[in-house]
């Protein structure tokens, strides 16, 4: 049986931008991801948000392999056709009773991506719904331009720069509640955020950064990895894949690049990318 999306759901994201919910597998694989990253944060001290940013499959050859899922791949396939690379991913983690929160924003401002045809899957590895500020996005943002973000520095904004749209009609907005295993879809140039997690337990997800082959870097040479097709364009470098958890070789390629957004960020300069919700 086919993975591969619908004409109809192609149809859709194509004018609003998103597309939810989608199952890539089991609550029981979800809660299996999800007690992986929280036995990691027993083992570091620090919670997933603190270093877990822009490559943070790097960290872990099982997170290599949820970017590869059979049906997450299927799906984005369907939007962005057969050779596909994955540029990075974030894992991201909201307390119980957490009030951080992410601002309304558009990835397209940071990704230094061009053309602008990525797309970000968010998948729940704990159930994401309006208690616990689950993703919501603004149908057809994606169709216009470039907006102008306010960079805030909010110390409770989950965003490294608290990057926040300006004049968003809150009324407009969706809501993509999600079940562990499940997945959303969206438009780089979707404006979206999340609110704080009001509920009893954590939110927890990890966000996935895909685009064609074709797409360039606009912020100079920097590295990928293949998850479908082939790369006949060579416009990245290929990401060092872990061979084991905590991998020296590609944890120290992961704090290199979390390190330069880190660094820019404080400057305001352009960097590796903005992370998702």
């Amino acid at each position: 049986m086919s993975m591969a999306l619908t004409p109809q759901q192609v149809a859709f994201f194509r004018t609003h931008g998103y597309l939810s919910p989608l199952q890539a597998f089991s609550p029981d694989q979800a809660r299996h991801y999800r007690a992986r990253l929280e036995a990691y944060e027993r083992q570091t001290g620090e919670e997933m948000n603190a270093r877990l940013k822009i490559k943070a499959h790097l960290a872990f050859p099982w997170l290599c392999d949820v970017a590869r899922n059979p049906a997450i791949v299927a799906a984005v396939r369907s939007l962005l056709g057969p050779d596909v690379l994955l540029f990075g991913a974030s894992c991201f983690a909201k307390n119980a009773h957490d009030p951080r929160f992410v601002s309304w924003h558009q990835d397209s401002a940071y990704y230094g991506l061009d053309p602008h045809e990525e797309v970000t899957v968010w998948v729940a590895l704990s159930r994401a719904d309006t208690r616990s500020g689950c993703l919501k996005v603004l149908p057809g943002s994606h169709l216009g331009p470039d907006r102008v973000h306010d960079e805030t520095y909010d110390a409770a904004n989950l965003l490294s720069r608290g990057q926040s749209l300006r004049d968003i009609d809150e009324a407009q907005a969706v809501e993509m509640p999600l079940e562990p295993g499940q997945f959303s879809i969206h438009h780089e140039r979707t404006a979206h955020g999340s609110g704080p997690n009001l509920s009893d337990d954590r939110r927890v997800g990890v966000a996935f950064f895909y685009m064609p082959a074709h797409v360039r870097s606009t912020l100079g040479r920097r590295t990928a990895m293949p998850v479908c097709g082939s790369d006949s364009y060579g416009h990245w470098d290929r990401d060092p894949e872990p061979r084991t958890d905590l991998d020296a070789q590609s944890m120290a390629a992961l704090e290199m690049v979390w390190g330069d957004y880190r660094d820019k960020a404080r400057t305001g300069q352009a960097a590796q990318g903005s992370p998702a919700p």
